[in-house]
Order: C-alpha cells, then structure tokens, then sequence
C-alpha cells in the first residue's frame, strides 16, 4: 500500500485535481506512511502532526486505500460535520473509493417522536419561544430523512425546548416504545452498521463503550481501524465516562418524566405526582447548600452542617418515589422505564456515599442551577488498555499536540498505550520567519495582587503595533472579565476604535464570525478559545498568552492524582502538571500561524518561562520561532511584516 499512499501524496496526485490548495509535503507523506503501516499491522500509532502538516488527508488516504470498517472520532461536533460534509466526500472522490460513509451522533441530537408526542400533550413549556419551536420541530421531523436537530437552524442550539423532544439513555423506552420502527436514532445507528466508514465523536465513542449502549459498542466487532483525531482531548473525556455522574439534573428530569408518564398511565394514582414534587424539592434544596459555584472534593462537605441531612433527604425522597413505582410499573412502558431509572440512580447514591476508593476520588461540581456528585479514576490507562486489547485491529492516535519535545511518555502514561509506536511530524511552516516568541521583561510574578494590570500595560503597545488582530487568551475567567474592563478604559483613553469582543458575549462561532468580519478586533476568551479556533490571514496577528496553562492545584482531582504520584515517590510536577501544561500551552500557542501566508507574534507574559529551570523545556516544545524580550523588537516585528506584499499597512 505504501506505493498507492505515496502515489496520491506526489505532485500528481489525484487530490491535486480536486483540491486546488493541494501540494506536496513531506511531513503530510511521513504521517500518511506511518498510518499505512500501523493499519496493515493492526498496530497503534500514536502521531504528532504540526499545524500545516494536512494531518486529515493524512490518515483519511491510507485509511480509504486499505479497505475495511474505519471509525473516526473526532473532539467535537463541528469537527464531525467538516469531516462528514467536506473532507470525506473530496478525498473519496479523488481516489475514486466505492465506500459508504455515515454519521452518528449521540441519541440527544436526533428528535424523539415519543417524547415529540409526550411534550406536546403535556403542554408544560418555559417559555412562548417553546411553543413556536416545537410547531417547527413537528413539522421538521415530519420531513427530515435524519431527525438530526443540527438541520433546523431555525432553533438554537441551546433552545431549552430540545430536552424535551429528544431521548437519553436513561429515558428512552428502547424496543417497547411505540415509535420503535420510525426511531430516528436507531436509522443513523443501522446506517452507521452498514457503512464503510464512520464518523463520531469522542464523547459518543466512550458513552457507547464504557456504558454498552447500541452504537459504537456494536461497530467495533466488525472494524479494522479507528482513529482518533483531536486525540489529546482523550484523556479529560475518558476520565468523565469512566467514571460516574449523579446530578439534580437527572433526578430532577426523572420527577418531570415520571409526572408526565403519570398523567398519561395512572391519573388514578395520586401519590406519584406528589412523590414527583417531593424529590424535585430535595434536589433543589440539595443544590441551595452551595452558596458559590466551583469544584470540591467529598470530604469537604464535612464542613457543611445542612449537606449531610439535605442528602438524606434525597435519598429518602428517592427510594420512596422507586415504592410507589414499583406498585404502578406494569401500567406503562414509560412508568417501567421511570421506575428502572429510580433503581439505579438510588444504587448510584448509596455508592457516592461510601467514599473515596483506593483507586477512585470522590468530589463536587456545583453550577449555577444544578449540582454533580462525581466519582473519577485517579488512572485510566489500565481500563482504556483494557478496552482495546484483544482485537486485531489498528488504533491510531493524532493531533498537533500530544508530545513534550517529541517526547509521547506523558501521553503513553495517560492512556497505558506503552507499547504504541510513536512519530513526529513537524509543522512545514517557517516559524523561523513566520512568526516571534516575545516574553515581557519586568512583570511581576502571576500570583502577585495586579497581575493583570501589568500584563494589559505590557500588551498595550502590541494591540496597537498590531492596529488590534489580536487574541488575549487567560487561563481564567475572572482575570479575562478584568481584563476586559481594562482594555475598554484604555482603548477609550487611546481612543482606539477597535472591536472589542468577549467569550459569552455569544457563542463561538458567532463571536469567530465577528473577529473576522470586522478585520481588526480584538477577542478575549479562556479555555474554550484555547482550540479548535481556525483564523487564517491577517485578521488575527497577535495571541497574548496572560500565563502559563497550570490546571488549579485545588482542582479535586488533580490533587488526588498528584497526592498518589508522591505517594508512590514519583515528582507529579514534571511527570503530570508540566506535561499536561506544555500541552495546553501549544494548543493556545498553534491559534496564531494557520496558513503559509500568516505572520505574527506570540507574547506569552508569565516570567517563569524565563525564571524557572523548568521553562526551557516549556519554550523548547513550541514551535520554533525566533524569540525576544524586547518590547521594540516585537513591536518592530509588526512594521516588517507590513512592508512585505499582501500584509496590511
């Protein structure tokens, strides 16, 4: 296969005549090769490909050319529809493949018509939006071949209305529900088992697996490859599906469900509906304990006096509404279901209250509406490992970032993928050229009081170098919010005239779809414009980095899993936090070069880069630009770049 693979990478390529911006790159060839191999041996590969590197067609090539059952998982939902709508079809069509392509998503994006039906004869909305939104989710399932909600732009994403009309694992009444033959989540699922190639996403692959769900579960017997692309999110999303999750969500979705189900099957039973009433209470009030938002481990809520009888409460409240079920369950398949749920959310509680085990830890996330008691591995290489032996198929692993100076262990550890073959694949841009390091000089250390204010004073003279086409990137969202108020006084004071747009002022495609629009805006945004963020040209020239990307050493289960490393006298600074950090860093650091064309300059502010013996192994795993700590070298970076051809004056 290595001839064909190498055949479609040349400058003769079949791609070339269907991709105009298609042109040979070594490091495309290197990964594809790489992919090639691992496929024909069944083997895993683990694959760095830098930005520019082309890494899709990288693997989609050799995959296509080999032939056999091929799952793609990708880190989100938008990834999937590039792959599904763009991608896949341009590179099947180039290489002339007779294969099937199919996508599936998780349950909670296809219409329900059960609960379609159930919503409307219950007629309980929050909202008049609701009602408009349901008369076009009606009319939309009635037509959609898919039932896929993300083919009705004419309800937002986040309408609260789609909870209501869609199924979980939990309340989906599986073969006895009357709608079993028109399911729109078991068509994507029966396409998805007859299709060559099949395209999911991360969350769905590990809910169907670790939860044997019907889905990727029942493709995985019959595929020879599965790849796994944005593969450096993996160990954040196995960690939540191998573990376990009981919020005042489900209990409180459990109460609705169970009224509804009531109304419809046992008018004559009044107690249920109170039960209903009396379990929403102790959820809410189990919520209310909390008086600020955050993450905490279990043992801290020994601390709370009214956490310990609000929980008894609950569980009281539960196991009385799973009595009254069990007495009413053989009315109706929709109450039965109701009833299994009780069971083992109630199991799931009584677990949550034992503690901590040797090898798991206990904690809380408290949100603005809703509470999560949580139950995490403090390792989860031993159960992926576990997960994917025993098959002869291959496993391949990508992303621009998975190594520390080429270096995979951390990641290896992680996922207990000791025995992957591992491969770099360097970026094909200039970055010598392309693009400059600068580090502040003089800024405080970033725990100091008016750290912020020091780092909007150092990025001042480079907005303005820049004429704004900046990202200010903050690892929290209260120095973002400060910074924020900052910048709006500053550019008034300067009487700057550019964009100024902040994360949750809207979602991310909208506030993207502004940046560039608008040509010299300036964005600030925390974790969630770290990735998966694509803006090519001159429009972003900038990324300013407020400090280096340590995950909160309070965080409940990084403590845990760093308690355990010591314990065990291993350094989890340099064996976990680092890496994991580097990581994040290049993520944030691979927003600004996107494209062959592009220049700017990377200002990371955090001193320890400098001061730390630890930072060169930092700076060394970016990518290699030229670097300064000079604020007028920086700022002149920007003059240079605007004397050559094509950039902006």
């Amino acid at each position: 296969m290595s001839v064909e693979v190498e055949r479609f990478f040349s400058e003769q390529s079949p791609l070339a005549a269907e991709v105009a911006s298609f042109r040979p790159r070594e490091q495309q060839l290197e990964m594809a090769l790489a992919v090639a191999g691992a496929i024909r041996d069944n083997a895993i590969l683990i694959v760095e490909a830098g930005t520019g590197t082309g890494k899709t067609f990288a693997y989609l090539v050799p995959a296509l050319l080999a032939g056999g059952k091929v799952i793609i998982s990708t880190g989100t939902k938008n990834l999937q529809d590039q792959l599904f709508q763009k991608d896949l079809p341009m590179v099947r069509d180039a290489l002339k493949a007779p294969v099937s392509v199919a996508l599936l998503k998780g349950r909670s994006n296809y219409i329900c018509h059960y609960h379609l039906a159930r919503t409307e004869s219950d007629g309980m909305f929050k909202t008049r939006e609701d009602i408009k939104h349901l008369g076009k989710i009606k009319s939309y399932a009635k037509v959609s071949d898919s039932g896929d909600r993300s083919g009705l732009a004419d309800v937002p994403e986040y309408a609260p209305i789609w909870m209501q009309v869609t199924s979980t694992r939990d309340n989906c009444l599986g073969q006895e529900c009357p709608n079993h033959k028109d399911c729109f989540v078991l068509k994507a699922r029966a396409d998805a088992m007859k299709a060559d190639i099949v395209v999911v996403n991360h969350h769905l692959f590990f809910a169907d697996v670790m939860l044997r769900d019907e889905g990727v579960a029942e493709l995985l017997p019959a595929c020879n490859t599965v790849i796994f692309d944005e593969a450096h999110q993996l160990p954040e999303t196995a960690s939540l599906f191998f573990g376990e999750t009981l919020s005042t969500t489900l209990l409180l979705d459990l109460a609705r469900d169970t009224r509804i189900e009531a109304a419809a099957g046992a008018k004559d039973f009044a107690p249920l509906p109170k039960a209903c009433d009396e379990l929403d209470k102790a959820a809410r009030d189990l919520r209310l304990v909390f008086k600020k938002e955050g993450r905490m481990p279990a043992v801290a809520t020994e601390n709370l006096r009214d956490f310990a009888p609000a929980l008894k409460t609950l569980a009281e409240k539960l196991a009385q509404l799973g009595s009254l079920l069990e007495n009413q369950a053989e009315r109706s398949e929709g109450l039965e279901n109701c009833w299994q749920r009780t069971q083992a959310l109630s199991d799931q509680l009584v677990q949550w209250q034992k503690g901590d085990e040797p090898d798991r830890v206990n904690w809380l996330e408290v949100f603005h509406h809703s509470l999560q008691l949580n139950s995490t591995p403090l390792s989860i290489a031993e159960i992926f490992a576990k997960q994917i032996s025993g098959s002869a198929r291959a496993w391949i692993f990508t992303s621009a970032t998975l190594a520390v100076k080429q270096d995979f262990s951390h990641y290896q550890g992680e996922m207990g993928l000791f025995d992957a073959r591992t491969a770099c694949c360097d970026s094909p841009f200039n970055y010598a050229e392309q693009g400059l390091l600068y580090v502040p000089d003089n800024l405080p250390e970033p725990n100091r009081e008016g750290y912020t204010e020091a780092v909007i004073q150092a990025a001042l003279p480079l907005i303005g170098a820049s004429k704004g086409r900046a990202f200010l990137l903050f690892t929290s969202l209260r120095a973002m919010q400060r910074a924020h108020a900052i910048l709006q006084a500053e550019f008034d004071r300067c009487g700057w005239d550019y964009p100024l747009l902040l994360q949750g002022e809207g979602s991310r495609n909208e506030l993207l779809t502004r940046f560039r629009d608008h040509g010299n805006a300036v964005l600030l945004g925390s974790q969630s414009f770290w990735e998966g963020v694509d803006v090519r040209g001159e429009a972003l020239s900038l990324v300013i980095i407020d400090k280096l990307p340590f995950a909160p050493p309070d965080d409940p289960v990084l403590a845990a899993r760093i308690a355990q490393i010591d314990k065990q006298g291993r350094n989890a600074f340099m064996e976990y936090q680092l890496p994991r950090a580097i990581i994040t860093l290049k993520q944030g650091a691979g927003r600004l070069i996107r494209d062959e064309s592009d220049r700017g300059v990377l200002m990371i502010c955090d001193p320890r880069l400098i001061s730390k013996p630890y930072g060169k192994r930092i700076w060394q795993s970016l990518p290699p630009m030229k670097r300064t700590r000079l604020q007028e070298e920086a700022v002149a970076f920007f003059s240079a770049a605007s004397s050559k051809p094509g950039m902006p004056a």
